[in-house]
C-alpha cells in the first residue's frame, strides 16, 4: 500500500469530510515538527506515514463495536498518537491515553489543544498502573508490553464485554501461543491491512 492507496482506502473506507481531513494533516504537520525535538516514530516510516501509521491505526476501528459518545477507548503507551490520537478524530469514542514519558505527555497534550479534541480525549500522563480502575469498552496497544504483562497490567480496566485490539505485527501468533489455554480462548489473528505478514490480535472479555 503506497501512500496515495493508504488515503484513499481511508476515504474508501470512512466518512472524513473536509474538517475531519484537515485535522488528521495537520497533526502530521505537528509530529513531523516535533520529530526534530525527540524521536517520536522511526524515520524510515516517517515517508510512509499515511500507511504505516495512519491506516494501520484506523484500521483498528473496522473491529471495534459502533461507538457512542458514552464509549471508552483506553489506549495504552500512545506515543506519537498512534493510534490513540486517530482514534479520536475518526472515531465516535472518547480516548484515554496512557503515556508516561513526559515529553510525550506534553507533545499529545498539545496536539488534543490544536486539533479541538479536548472533549474526545484526554491523556493520562503516568504508568498504567497509577490510573484508577474504571470499565472500558476498548483496550488498544500498539506498542506497549509483552502480551502476558500487557494483560496482566490492564485486565483490570475490562468486562466481559471489552474489546482488545492489539497489533503485534509479525509476533502476533507466537505471543498467542505463550498464553495460557484459557487467554488462548480469548483472542484469534485479524490479518493487517498494511502489512501481511503482521497480526492484529482481537479478543473480547
Amino acid at each position: 500500500m503506497r501512500e496515495q492507496e493508504a488515503q484513499d482506502w481511508l476515504r474508501d473506507n470512512f466518512d472524513v469530510p473536509r474538517e475531519t481531513w484537515q485535522q488528521i494533516e495537520l497533526f502530521l504537520d505537528l509530529l513531523k515538527e516535533e520529530m526534530e525535538h525527540q524521536n517520536l516514530i522511526s524515520k524510515s516510516s516517517a515517508d510512509h506515514i499515511w500507511e504505516r501509521h495512519v491506516v494501520d491505526s484506523a484500521q483498528l476501528l473496522l473491529h471495534a463495536p459502533k461507538g457512542e459518545d458514552d464509549k471508552l477507548w483506553l489506549d495504552l503507551g500512545t506515543g506519537a498518537g498512534f493510534p490513540g490520537i486517530i482514534i479520536a478524530i475518526l472515531g465516535d469514542y472518547k480516548v484515554e491515553m496512557v503515556e508516561s514519558r513526559a515529553r510525550r505527555v506534553t507533545f499529545l497534550e498539545s496536539v488534543v489543544r490544536k486539533l479541538g479534541l479536548t472533549e474526545k480525549a484526554l491523556v493520562f500522563g503516568s504508568r498504567l498502573e497509577n490510573v484508577e480502575t474504571h470499565p472500558v469498552d476498548v483496550i488498544s496497544a500498539r506498542a506497549f508490553a509483552p502480551l502476558p504483562k500487557l494483560l496482566s497490567l490492564s485486565h483490570r480496566f475490562s468486562t466481559k464485554n471489552t474489546v482488545w485490539l492489539l497489533p503485534k505485527g509479525k509476533n502476533a501468533v507466537r505471543e498467542l501461543k505463550g498464553l495460557s489455554p484459557k487467554r488462548q480462548k480469548m483472542f484469534h489473528v485479524e490479518q493487517s491491512l498494511t502489512d501481511p505478514s503482521a497480526g492484529i490480535l482481537l479478543g473480547i472479555g
